[in-house]
């Protein structure tokens, strides 16, 4: 016999859909909302809220509860720097730095065919057609260094070949504080093609 209420059955069913929530997690997570009543409504109606207002920045597909998000308002940021990243959450972990002073693009994934994943369920059309209908100078490609973020920047470098705007892709190499010896052979490989001169 299963003593939790149907209503409990259901939360553990979709806590369980997120991304890193076992069952485990999902019953330790459904206790402490259920020991804290208030702090459960206070979520249900922040996770209301963000389903229902927040949506893709027309211009640049960032999370926006407006038409445009903050950074595409903002005037005092650089609209010839387009940073092409694959997710909102890569963006906010380079806008985090304080070193960039640009505008962004989010692809929404990475292509992916063996999982259905091609150029249009991605944003790259509405990208190319904003580097060439506009007065970008140059597109940073910030996808991941994994298979899926290669190819993908492959593929957009190529689309934007002949447009005009500079394409580059940032640089990977060893973390702050790493050591050498710990590195895998690709993080070593783009450490050394990567390296600058010392001023």
């Amino acid at each position: 016999m299963d003593l939790r209420p149907a209503s409990v059955q259901v939360l553990l069913a979709e806590l369980e859909q997120l991304p890193g929530v076992g069952p485990r997690t999902a019953v330790r997570l459904v206790q402490h909302l259920l020991r804290q009543p208030a702090g459960a409504q206070r979520l249900a109606a922040a996770l209301a809220r963000a389903a229902t207002g927040v949506r893709h920045c027309a211009t640049c597909f960032l999370p926006s509860e407006e038409e445009t998000c903050p950074v595409c308002r903002a005037a005092e940021r650089d609209r010839g720097v387009v940073c092409v990243v694959e997710d909102p959450v890569n963006a906010w972990a380079i806008e985090a730095t304080g070193e960039y002073d640009g505008v962004y693009h989010v692809l929404l994934g990475t292509l992916d065919p063996l999982h259905g994943v091609g150029p249009e369920q991605l944003t790259i059309g509405a990208l190319v057609d904003r580097v060439r209908t506009t007065a970008v100078r140059e597109v940073i490609l910030a996808t991941n260094p994994t298979v899926e973020g290669e190819a993908t920047a492959h593929f957009v470098a190529g689309l934007l070949r002949g447009s005009g705007a500079r394409v580059s892709r940032i640089a990977f190499g060893l973390p702050a504080g790493g050591e050498i010896s710990y590195a895998d052979q690709v993080t070593l490989s783009r450490s050394l093609a990567g390296r600058r001169g010392i001023e």
